[in-house]
Parts: structure tokens; sequence; C-alpha cells
């Protein structure tokens, strides 16, 4: 972008605060904002934007109901309202919850400057909907906000106020002449293009611009992206900051003639595969550091789905705090091995081998009375799956390492998982990840090295071997399942956009696999409400945002 000429020079410089605050680290959160708002007053900057509750952390959830959190917070408001006196003319907003009269909770913005709490403004708009639940903990602000900073009147606005007419137009009939936005707006794929189509409405409507300043990190299974970001009144990005980063970008507001127009940096925005890889990387290293693992341990199979959570999990922790360990069974083809032992090789990682038949056997010959005139059936084949979940979890226990597990949302969906085996552990990296985009990751991963560990970190003949569970002989993946470009695109229309099952098979899908796929994921319910946390990263992940009964006759 052009620069300036000197006589349309800033007036006003804004900084957003793009960090990774953690929720109910109130010390920890207040130091973060003392820090950026030294950095910020340092440049120049005389208004600092921190995203939405950055003083406990977003979201906070049940802590909102206990007395003792909002005395902290309110605590540690005055604590950085004291620390504002230290930038002369510097005026911070900054997020967090504010008991009111009757018991009322409030999403409060205050603008602090100077030692002094200048204005403040609740949210008005309280989502409810997906991952958000704020109808449950917070009361509805009802009035605008517009506070003047060198000769600029802001409105400020939280998050969803922003996703609607009605708040923005009350700021703007208030005298605002720019639109500042605070926020915690949950990650999922094509999320960021969404937001600036949105913001950039909000500012064509009311014809001012807009700074949209927003959180960073992971929290259990939300993902911040940042990409903090700036709109002219025509709707023109006018600045960009990082993705899936810390970042302070640094937009200026020139007053000309009445109207504010804004400049800064217009980073790059990432490609699809390039957010989706940020987002696992981070969801992985803020739930293994904020939580105080040392590092982590895969169950590595030589498959594609245990490859791909290994990469990521380099990425995210590097090579020297990640270990695997192969499990072999009686039906472990011997390219397994081979293929488990190159890839831990690849990217440097401590690797070992512990065969399962002996304990195998063991279990067979314990239950051999038990199940005399039995045919082996899937009982057999999850054995051996619970046999190394049993393993990776003693592992874990005596060297503290978090396990990873290794699911995607294709299996997750349909069932296609072990309770107590496969699904032992305290993370899972890919539950969200449809079987297709697992191909897709790994492919683009070794095409790409966004963090600096090496290229091709995945042998080709994981991703082209057929996908296979090696319980049973000869076992593959689609000897059980529906092709999974057919699993997937089911999956997606029913479970991810509410479909019905007639409007799927209308849109030319086999009866019998719409039938059988959805019935799957109806009743495999109990395995999912028992799996690890894991990261969203569609518009709906079995978590916060699916809540269907376990016990449930329905189906359309």
């Amino acid at each position: 972008m052009a620069s300036l000429p000197c006589s349309l020079f800033m007036t006003l410089s804004i900084c957003c605060a793009q960090r990774n605050f953690v929720v109910g680290d109130l010390s920890g959160n207040v130091q973060k904002i003392i820090a950026a708002a030294s950095e910020a007053y340092a440049s120049g900057a005389r208004l600092l934007l921190t995203p939405e509750l950055s003083l406990c952390g977003y979201a906070a959830e049940d802590l909102y109901l206990r007395p003792a959190f909002l005395e902290a917070c309110e605590q540690s408001l005055q604590q950085l309202q004291t620390a504002t006196a230290q930038w002369p003319g510097l005026a911070i907003v900054v997020g967090h919850p504010q008991s009111g009269e009757g018991g009322a909770l409030f999403n409060m913005a205050s603008v602090l400057r100077n030692g002094q709490l200048m204005a403040q403004y609740a949210k008005q708009l309280l989502p409810n909907f997906g991952v958000f639940d704020e109808q449950r903990y917070f009361t509805a602000g009802t009035q605008p906000c517009v506070v003047e900073i060198d000769g600029i009147r802001i409105g400020l606005l939280i998050c969803e106020d922003a996703w609607h007419a009605q708040p923005a137009n009350a700021a703007v009939a208030a005298g605002a002449q720019l639109l500042a936005v605070i926020n915690a707006s949950p990650f999922h794929s094509g999320k960021q293009a969404e937001r600036e189509t949105v913001i950039a409405l909000r500012a064509t409507e009311n014809k001012v611009p807009l700074v949209y300043a927003h959180l960073v990190g992971g929290q259990d299974e939300i993902v911040f992206d940042g990409n903090s970001f700036a709109v002219e009144a025509s709707g023109q990005i006018a600045a960009r900051a990082a993705a899936f980063e810390e970042d302070l970008p640094v937009v200026a507001a020139h007053l000309v003639d009445g109207r504010v127009e804004l400049r800064g940096e217009v980073k790059p925005a990432l490609s699809h595969h390039h957010a989706l890889w940020s987002a696992l990387v981070l969801a992985v290293r803020d739930y293994v550091g904020k939580n105080r693992f040392p590092g982590a341990l895969i169950g590595l199979s030589g498959g594609m789905d245990s490859a791909l959570v290994l990469s990521i999990a380099v990425d995210a922790l590097g090579a020297d705090k990640v270990r695997t360990v192969m499990m072999p069974s009686p039906y472990t083809a011997d390219i397994s091995w081979l293929d488990a032992r190159e890839m831990s090789e690849r990217v440097g990682v401590q690797h070992e081998e512990i065969a399962i038949a002996p304990q195998f056997e063991a279990f067979k010959a314990a239950l051999a009375a038990t199940f005399e005139g039995r045919a082996e059936d899937t009982t057999e084949e999850n054995l051996q799956a619970r046999i190394r979940g049993t393993l990776l979890m003693a592992m874990s226990n005596k060297f503290g390492h978090i396990v990873l597990t290794t699911g995607n949302k294709s299996e997750m969906s349909t069932g296609y998982c072990t309770l107590y085996g496969d699904m032992a552990g305290g993370f899972a990296v890919i539950k969200d990840v449809l079987k297709t985009e697992v191909f897709a990751l790994a492919r683009w991963r070794n095409a790409h090295d966004p963090f600096g560990t090496g290229l091709d970190p995945i042998p080709e003949r994981i991703i082209t071997r057929p996908p296979s569970a090696e319980l049973r002989p000869d076992q593959k993946d689609q000897d059980s399942l529906p092709a999974y470009e057919v699993l997937d695109a089911i999956v997606s229309k029913y479970m991810e956009n509410n479909e019905s099952i007639a409007s799927i098979v209308s849109q030319g899908f086999a009866a019998a696999d719409v039938e059988r796929v959805t019935r799957l994921i109806q009743i495999n319910e109990y395995k999912r409400r028992q799996a690890p946390v894991g990261p969203r990263l569609t518009v709906r992940s079995f978590g916060k945002d699916w809540r269907y009964p376990m016990t449930n006759k329905f189906r359309a």
C-alpha cells in the first residue's frame, strides 16, 4: 500500500493487542496487557484494543458463576487501571466480566486512561448457538458507547454486536466516526473471509471505518486465529494482522474533513490448508503447554492418521518433546513397522516398539472358558486396541506425557474406534478432520514446511496404502465403510449442515449408504461422549456445538 503524504499523516495511532490470553490466569493476562501497552505507547499509539474478555480469558464458562472469580477480576481491573498512569494519553480498551445490580453480570469493555476509568460498554447481543453459551452467564447491555480520543469519536462494540446492524447503527447515531470491535471469535474453516465480509458490510452501511481486534490461541477445543484487521468506510481492507500468532498491528487513523481514513499493513490471508494446519498446531501447542505437560506421546501405527498427528505434534512442540511407540499385533503388516520407523526417523522423535502379541494371547487365555463355543469377532479386535490404550496410558502416567489420540472425524462419526482403546488419551488432535481432508493435509504438509521442521515428513507409502486398522487378517477400512469420498460427503451434509436423510438421497447418494452412515452416527453418540476433547476446525464439530441424546429413536 502506498504511503500517505506528509500532509495526511495520522492523527491517532491504534494498536490491537492480538495476544494469547489464558483463561483464569488473571495476573498473567494483566502482565500481557501491560507489556502490549508499553510497546504500543513506545511506538506512538494512543489507543490500544485488547480482545473480548482479555482480562480473564475466553471463555471462562462456569467460572463466571463463582463470586471469588468475579472479585479477582475486579481486583485485576483495578490493578490495570492504576498501571495506565504510566502511559499518559494512552487509552486501553480491556474486556472483562463485571457484576451489576440484582445479580446481573455483563460482558464489558472498559476504557482506561491516565489511571482513570474513562467509559464502559456492555455487550448488547449475546450469542447462544454453536459453541456459544453467553446467555447462561451474561445480561445484555442496551446502550451505545462513544468515546473521544485525540479528536476522533470512537464507538465500541463487542464481537457479536458487529455481526448485526443495530448496535453499529446506534453507535454511529450517537456520533461515532470510527467503530472499534473487541473480539473472541472461534476459528473454523472459512471464518476469516466470512468475518471480513460481514465487517465490511457494517462499515459500508454506516459509512464509517472499523477496527477489529481479535484473540489468538487455543482454549480446550476452541482455536482463536488472530487475523485482527481494519476496513475503510468503503469496505476495503486497510490492515490485517498475522494469523495464528501473537501480533501488535498498528492502524493509523487520520481525520479528513470529518471522515476517518485508515492505513496499515495488510498481511496475506492463509490458504485453506495452511490455515487448518496452523490451527491444529496452535491447538496442540496451547493444550499441552497451558496444561503443563512435558510432552506428547503417540501410538504410531504406520498408518495415515497417526502419521498426520505426529507431524502436527512435531511442528507444535518440537521433536524433543514428542515420543512415539509402535505396538504391533499378530495382524500388523511388516510394512507398517517399516513405515512407522521411517517416519519417526524423518522427524527425529524418540521411538520404540512394544509387541502386544503376548498380552493378546494372555487375555484370550483368560477369557477362553467364558468365550468357549463362540467364534472370534470384534471382541478380539477391540482387545488389541485396548491393550495398546493401556500401554500408552501407562507410559503417560510414568513419564507425564499426554497421549494424543489419532481418530479422525469420519471414524468418530461412524464409531469406527474403540472405547478405552484407540480413544484412550488426553487430546484428540484430528477428531474434526474428515478422512479425505486427512489425506489432503498430509500432501499439503509434505509440500510445505511452515514451521521449519522439514519437508516430506510423511513417507509416500503411508499416504498411498489402503487404510486399515490391522486387527484381523487382510482388513481394510473400506470393507466396513463406504468409500471415504461418499462417507465424508454424507457426514458433512447430515452432521455439519443438518440436511435430512431424504434430502441427501435426493442428491444422488445411494439410499443404503445414507441410511447406514446416518444410523452409525446416531448409535455411536455414547462413544463420542466419552472421547477426549479436540480442536474444532469446521462449522460443527463433535464437541460443544453437537449435543445429541444418546437414547434417541428419531430418524430423519
